[in-house]
């Protein structure tokens, strides 16, 4: 009893608490996936397929949900990442089936040199869901769910942001709206600075839910607080939720360490317990949770890095099926994520004015280039020529299918390099794709099309 409610708040107060920036679900759950033509994805269980090509949830049976993804070990010494997610679990209870995440946040602690960000990845992005295509990021869960893969709705969700990003994720952690509403009332509300008016719609049983906050400072209680963080009216819409959902998350920090609330939320522990436990997820071990939460109370809010993947980093657009999505802009997504996990002291090769060449050579990434093509010997030639521009090729081989298109998977993290093969190459941007695997025997994988067989500068 006393592990689960200090997880759920020596976290929640310094992490996870913050999590629960919940939306109001759709009435009927949308299941929008289609087979865009691309690199093959990673098939860790492929489900069977509609004629629409959408995955077959099964009826047969209630949905459950699953164990989520094994811990990680952590000395409290490295870097650590952890996945934060908020659920609405009104879709269980109206019989739709697992949830959807309405709200996803990447947080990661760097122990060395004290410092912590943490990234808002919007629902709508538009990306390759490791087994199913192309969908959502808010899907990724809900799929992880309904087909019970291993980890369960955390794990694919984990996968699925590993390959966006091109970073370690070790831990994560959920909540649901009614235990973030809960512990916002418990620790008394938080101070929050309404910068204009805003209507805020308050999730309640048949009273009045339409409630306007003014412009300035004030105490938002625990449904207000939720309101106005999931609140979309807005011009911004999700990117202007994003920053509120940041403001409320050092609200929450705040009114802990000025409080200083740690020592009686633990004494309170038995009640809160009983009442929150099956709101909170995590995968963090009782010690991991108690390191990081005296780990993050301790970093001050200027070593506290923020970012929203935004209008800078993605287009609006229409998926195939007729949905509003954001397609990622690849390079400008890397960039933000280097500002978010870079650390004082390192130097930002951007900041350097580096040339595309100097970059290149500083990520010192390794290279198969594997022929996709019917043309004899493309890849030992372009292997030479990419040696000339100061590539590091580890592998020239076949690939395992013919491709159409040049396509560069990414299983370490190298923007730059990835940058100066598409400048090189012409490759198209929607043909990057990020894999982490850092066992991978190569840093990235370059699949030769017949794009690149018929117009090459090669002499």
């Amino acid at each position: 009893m006393v592990r689960g409610l200090l997880i759920a708040f020596l976290i929640a107060a310094s992490v996870t608490a913050y999590l629960a920036f919940v939306t109001a679900r759709d009435l009927v759950a949308q299941w929008s996936f289609t087979n865009l033509p691309g690199a093959p994805v990673l098939k860790t269980s492929t489900p069977e397929q509609n004629e629409t090509g959408g995955p077959v949830v099964p009826s047969d049976e209630p949905l459950q949900p699953v164990t989520g993804p094994t811990p990680e070990a952590w000395d409290k010494a490295s870097r650590v990442t952890i996945l934060v997610m908020g659920l609405d679990y009104r879709d269980w209870e109206a019989g739709e089936g697992p949830p959807r995440t309405d709200t996803m946040i990447l947080f990661t602690v760097d122990p060395v040199t004290n410092t912590a960000g943490m990234l808002s990845i919007p629902r709508d992005l538009w990306v390759n869901i490791p087994g199913f295509g192309y969908g959502k990021i808010n899907t990724a869960y809900q799929l992880g769910e309904a087909f019970q893969l291993p980890g369960g709705g955390p794990g694919l969700a984990i996968e699925t942001v590993k390959q966006l990003l091109g970073v370690s994720i070790q831990f994560y952690a959920q909540i649901d709206f009614s235990a973030f509403v809960r512990f916002i009332d418990e620790i008394g509300g938080v101070l929050v600075d309404v910068p204009e008016k805003i209507t805020i719609d308050l999730i309640g049983d048949g009273r009045e839910t339409i409630k306007k906050l003014k412009p300035g400072l004030q105490v938002l209680p625990g449904d207000h607080a939720l309101a106005y963080a999931r609140a979309r009216n807005t011009e911004g819409s999700d990117f202007d939720r994003a920053q509120r959902q940041h403001q409320i998350i050092l609200a929450i920090r705040d009114r802990i360490l000025n409080l200083n609330m740690a020592p009686t939320l633990i004494a309170k522990a038995p009640t809160l317990y009983r009442e929150l436990s099956s709101g909170i997820h995590t995968n963090l071990s009782l010690d991991q949770a108690i390191k990081l939460a005296l780990l993050v109370q301790g970093i001050p809010e200027e070593n506290i890095k923020r970012g929203i993947i935004g209008p800078g980093q993605v287009t609006f657009g229409i998926s195939p099926d007729g949905l509003d999505i954001l397609k990622p802009i690849p390079d400008e997504i890397r960039l933000l994520r280097d500002e978010i996990f870079s650390s004082p002291g390192v130097a930002n090769p951007v900041i350097n004015n580096m040339s595309s060449k100097e970059l290149l050579q500083a990520e010192d990434a390794k290279i198969s280039v594997r022929n996709g093509t019917y043309t004899a010997g493309l890849a030992a030639s372009t292997a030479e020529f990419l040696q000339e521009q100061g590539v590091i090729v580890a592998e020239i081989t076949n690939a395992d299918q013919l491709y159409t298109t040049t396509t560069i998977i990414d299983y370490t993290g190298n923007p730059y390099t990835v940058e100066f093969l598409v400048e090189l190459m012409n490759i198209n941007h929607y043909k990057i794709f990020n894999r982490y695997d850092p066992e991978s025997s190569f840093d990235i994988v370059l699949y030769l099309g017949n794009d690149w067989a018929q117009n090459n500068p090669m002499p």
